[in-house]
């Protein structure tokens, strides 16, 4: 599970991330609204835990382009207001569910994994480029008609270079969006990984690494 924080109260958006991590959710964090879509620009999220009152963009209005984009599966509103009103509110910006400040961790983390069974906003796509077939939904790929086993990195390598079209991904996008922000996700661990990849999809190879650059498919 993918999951951003965002929060302004950076020790406590910390110590969110460090326990989220500590229930095998790869964790960003953010520190106010423009980050946070920054970050959901480029990265797709199956929970946003979002503060609603933040600097630069205000959470309200973070929450209102989250929803309309889809650039996340559920979202999680925080506050420090707890009035009716207040949750009413949240929700129809839509977010998806509503936690009060302050709050048991055990709750958030109970929060998040029921937001994350739930089915996503839209269905997605499945993939296909040179003979390889990719279904986001069921994790699945096959090439040429022949199911090919992956491990959770190597999926979503393949996935961000299936999306890009045959557009040159570089090693920065792909750490960026495979790896959480904490991750060892150095040059070696990509290229192990790219190397699996190859290995486990078959002849001819597909995927391409132009060097100093990054990969295409």
């Amino acid at each position: 599970m993918r999951v951003l924080v965002v929060e302004d109260e950076e020790e406590l958006a910390d110590v969110i991330a460090r326990g989220l991590r500590l229930h095998a959710m790869a964790v960003d964090v953010v520190y106010d609204g423009e980050e946070a879509l920054e970050m959901a620009a480029y990265v797709h999220y199956d929970v946003v835990v979002l503060d609603r009152d933040l600097p630069e963009v205000h959470g309200d209005e973070v929450c209102r382009e989250l929803a309309a984009g889809n650039a996340a599966d559920r979202i999680l509103m925080l506050t420090a207001a707890g009035q009716i009103r207040d949750r009413v509110d949240g929700l129809s910006l839509g977010a998806d569910d509503y936690l009060t400040k302050p709050f048991a961790f055990a709750e958030l983390v109970a929060r998040i994994r029921a937001l994350s069974r739930r089915a996503p906003r839209t269905p997605p796509s499945t993939l296909q480029r040179a003979g390889i077939t990719l279904d986001p939904a069921r994790r699945t790929v096959s090439r040429d008609g022949r199911e090919v086993a992956l491990n959770r990195k190597e999926f979503d390598v393949l996935h961000e270079l299936l999306r890009a079209e045959g557009r040159l991904v570089t090693a920065a996008e792909l750490r960026r969006t495979v790896w959480d922000e904490y991750a060892d996700a150095g040059s070696g661990v990509l290229r192990v990984t790219i190397t699996s990849l190859r290995r486990k999809l078959g002849v001819p190879v597909l995927i391409e690494n132009e060097p100093g650059k990054g990969y295409r498919l």
